[in-house]
């Protein structure tokens, strides 16, 4: 059999210990996939910036992106490479830099989603542009930010319409904090939503191709502390209803890395972010979570290089909205989404690949996430972010909390 090598790129920002583990896993794996009539071995590195020349042939077959979502250089080289090389990347980078949350609200409104009622607000501030002045003097309308809120009703969240890392955040409880985060908005385009009062479950669903694990959220931690570890939280049927969910969205928007948070009210699941393409993979926040994510990752690049998975360069709504015409439940439509989003992403594919061939990954990583190398890659992650005399603790609780994951799965 023919013997052919793969190449995966990781295209990172300031991502430190995720890119060990994968890397140290795909290498420890020393993988050789008898697929079709090939052999199949797999090499991965780094991506860098620098000029590239748009009829320059490509070299990857995936890039598994953390940097496009904000740095257009890179961006525009992934599109390049989508475009004339057939390349395979995580997530449609078209998708990533049109659909903010706003635009994620509207679509998944338009499917039946239980999204709580939300308003967008002018802008209280403008950075200058030509012909400003005269736009606003002929077209902007005075407007009573207090009937706004009175009508979505208290308690509110306000947010920019494109935000993320819950930066520009505010909850309200009366008009008065909603003027008040109003006049403190500046130039960000905001979102006022209706609060899910009285919620008694916040889930984040991560998606990684057809791959979705489920963590209980408390926001209301430090960021160390807001992903708990526990488990059996939801019902079968409530596990299903996020999977399907965060599949549907993912399929939908052509994102294959995307997570999701919901607020559970009265057994309903309403969705309040999920424009998250690319969430974040670190350790010091996901810890307990963190192989599960690697893992997930590093196989879902595996299944695509191996079997040259096709770029879907553009986005098909109709099936989507075709469903959402028909009188049925909610459910009976979001299943109906969900079976699309499962056959976009190849799942029955996966699960039959990854069954024959990924075994042996689970192995390594399992053995790996036991290993003094785990260990340091995890102190060089706190060692960025956290003040010197911190490290060491730091690294023995996010440590112990990869342990904990160990033993739990061992178990299982």
């Amino acid at each position: 059999m023919p013997e052919v090598t793969r190449k995966i790129g990781l295209s990172l920002g300031a991502d430190i210990c995720w890119p060990i583990a994968f890397e140290e896993i795909l290498a420890q794996s020393k993988l050789k996939l008898p697929v079709g009539k090939d052999t199949v071995s797999f090499h991965c590195e780094r991506t860098t910036l620098e000029p590239f020349d748009l009829q320059a042939k490509g070299k990857y077959d995936v890039v598994v992106d953390r940097l496009t979502h904000w740095f257009a250089q890179q961006r525009e080289w992934i599109k390049k490479g989508i475009l004339m090389d057939g390349l395979y990347v995580y997530n449609n980078p078209w998708s990533v830099q049109s659909y903010e949350k706003h635009s994620t609200y509207c679509a998944m409104l338009a499917l039946g989603m239980p999204i709580p009622p939300t308003a967008m607000v002018p802008a209280k501030n403008y950075v200058p542009k030509p012909d400003l002045d005269f736009t606003l003097k002929a077209y902007a309308r005075l407007f009573d930010l207090g009937a706004v809120g009175q009508q979505l009703g208290y308690p509110l969240f306000m947010k920019p319409y494109d935000g993320g890392g819950w930066q520009g955040v505010s909850k309200l409880d009366d008009e008065k904090q909603l003027r008040d985060a109003y006049e403190r908005s500046e130039t960000w385009l905001m979102h006022v939503q209706k609060a899910v009062a009285g919620y008694d479950l916040f889930v984040r669903a991560v998606g990684i191709g057809p791959q979705v694990k489920l963590m209980k959220y408390d926001p209301s931690q430090p960021l160390h502390g807001r992903y708990t570890q526990e488990r059996g939280f939801c019902s079968k049927d409530e596990q299903q209803v996020m999977e399907d969910t965060c599949l549907t969205i993912n399929s939908f928007f052509g994102w294959d890395f995307n997570s999701c948070e919901a607020l559970r009210k009265d057994g309903v699941f309403h969705p309040i972010d999920f424009a998250n393409p690319c969430p974040d993979s670190q350790v010091n926040s996901i810890h307990y979570h963190w192989p599960w994510y690697v893992t997930s990752n590093l196989k879902w690049a595996l299944f695509c290089a191996a079997t040259k998975r096709p770029m879907r360069k553009t986005l098909d709504f109709e099936p989507y909205y075709e469903i959402a015409k028909k009188d049925l439940p909610y459910r009976d439509k979001l299943k109906g989404y969900a079976r699309i989003a499962r056959q976009r992403l190849a799942a029955d594919q996966f699960a039959e690949f990854a069954g024959k061939h990924l075994a042996h990954v689970d192995a390594v990583a399992f053995e790996w996430f036991g290993s003094e190398r785990c260990k340091a890659a995890i102190r060089k992650k706190v060692s960025n972010i956290y003040p010197a005399h911190e490290v060491e603790e730091f690294t023995e609780k996010f440590w112990q909390l990869v342990q904990k994951w160990r033993q739990e799965e061992g178990k299982r």
